[in-house]
């Protein structure tokens, strides 16, 4: 499985009463697909799996798959704080049609290096398909360090990593000493260092509303090798970056730039709340100025000549 691209954890629409709003579900993931998006990631942070059911999360995947089909690569979360229930989704995951696993710690429980990669091993075993490995130290507790990262290579299917830690020497560590595990960007404001030592991809959560100007970045660094350009494009990112970042508001912030752009994000479900009104016109200006600016910097650049195929394989 080869990742290139702008992968996108796609966001949970909930009705007010706390519900999940599945047909603006499809018509986000349509949207997304329409648009370019290289692969859909279901049931990650951004999604808000942890306040959902397992019957829940499968339904997210099949009605995803219903929706692109063949066209779009579906990475699937398989989260838990309980082993057991990331076997189970491993497991439901491979048969409603995932084309890659999202391997994480068990948050909370801290284990060893040693307890992590057994855990892991024991998911790739229950599904067998592609596996991209998590790492969020800050929320799972610990890193996927270079003993895990050893253990797990006794299988193929371990193809990739979502760095999320925001150490940069971990990516070093990735490119130099793991290039058969795709070091894939998420954490937003180094995209432009991983895309510069040799990362492919971005799991970005800002592209469920801004795909256009997510893309606009991965062409210019991955496929036309003009970090000049890139440079200015994520210049004119650093902004959103900091306010999606601030205060513990992401995935409200994420919810409600879908919103702006049109489509029905719904509500977060509980414990979180919603922006409120400066907080949104905070959101919208920083937003407005971003595509104003990103739209110039690309109008003055050659046209790409070449783009990723979505879903690469």
């Amino acid at each position: 499985m080869k990742f290139k691209g702008i992968y996108t954890p796609v966001i949970t629409p909930f009705h007010e009463n706390g519900e999940i709003n599945f047909d603006a579900f499809a018509e986000h993931v349509n949207y997304l697909s329409d648009n370019g998006i290289h692969g859909l990631m279901i049931g990650g942070t951004t999604g808000e799996y942890y306040v959902e059911s397992h019957q829940e999360r499968i339904e997210l995947l099949k009605t995803a798959k219903e929706v692109v089909g063949n066209k779009t690569s579906i990475i699937f979360g398989t989260g838990s704080i309980d082993p057991a229930a990331s076997i189970a989704l491993a497991e439901d995951g491979a048969k409603h049609g995932a084309d890659v696993l999202l391997v994480a710690t068990p948050p909370y429980s801290l284990p060893t290096q040693k307890e992590l990669a057994l855990h892991a091993l024991t998911i790739d075993r229950a599904a067998n398909l592609p596996i991209m490995l998590y790492n969020y130290p800050d929320r799972m507790g610990v890193n996927m360090e270079s003993e895990f990262l050893d253990r797990v290579g006794q299988s193929k299917n371990f193809c990739g990593i979502k760095e999320s830690s925001g150490d940069i020497n971990r990516l070093h560590m990735l490119m130099r000493d793991y290039p058969h595990i795709q070091a894939s960007c998420g954490m937003d404001d180094q995209a432009l260092e991983f895309f510069a030592w040799g990362a492919q991809s971005w799991v970005c959560a800002g592209s469920n509303f801004l795909p256009k100007e997510h893309i606009a970045l991965f062409e210019a660094c991955v496929i036309n090798n003009d970090f000049n350009t890139g440079r200015k494009i994520m210049s004119a990112m650093m902004p959103l970056m900091h306010v999606l970042e601030q205060g513990g508001k992401f995935i409200q912030s994420v919810k409600h730039g879908v919103s702006l752009d049109g489509r029905n994000a719904g509500t977060v479900r509980k414990p979180l709340r919603g922006l409120n009104e400066s907080d949104k016109r905070q959101l919208a200006q920083v937003i407005k100025t971003l595509k104003t600016t990103i739209a110039n910097i690309t109008a003055d650049t050659p046209v790409t000549k070449a783009s990723a195929k979505k879903g690469d394989k």
